[in-house]
């Protein structure tokens, strides 16, 4: 069960720690370029595209399952692979979530855009840790 916990937590946190790093390399510089109507308006289809029981699954169930892994195998890595996880639901859901409901209500790209791709990269940091830590800690379940 404990395998099977770990190897889970690695796949979601990789799954969502790779969704982040398309952000930052690909999809927000590409964004970049477009008049603020293009790019406020892509935006948005994004945030309402991306709430799909797929994302919805792999979103939740990587900090889950990494604290799930953490009390199971019980090592330091695999508690900073935990912490890590949850330090990125945390800044999705206290910054970047927030910022998508401001910009969905007529919010200005001038007033998102900074912040969120700052966030994005902070999230994009602690995801690609929590999944390193899970990568890296040994699976001998205690």
């Amino acid at each position: 069960m404990g395998d099977y916990a770990v190897l889970a937590a690695r796949i979601t946190a990789g799954l969502l720690a790779g969704l982040y790093f398309t952000f930052a390399v690909a999809v927000m510089p590409a964004l970049r370029g477009l008049h603020e109507e293009a790019f406020v308006e892509t935006m948005r289809r994004i945030n309402v595209s991306i709430v799909n029981p797929a994302f919805l699954l792999v979103f939740l169930a990587a900090p889950v399952l990494a604290v799930v892994a953490a009390l199971v195998v019980r090592s330091t890595v695999m508690y900073g692979a935990a912490a890590l996880g949850v330090a990125t639901l945390v800044v999705t859901v206290m910054i970047n979530v927030p910022l998508n409901n401001h910009l969905a209500a007529n919010g200005s790209r001038a007033a998102f855009e900074h912040r969120w791709v700052l966030s994005n990269a902070v999230r994009t940091l602690t995801g690609i840790g929590s999944f390193v830590c899970l990568l890296l800690a040994r699976t001998t379940v205690h």
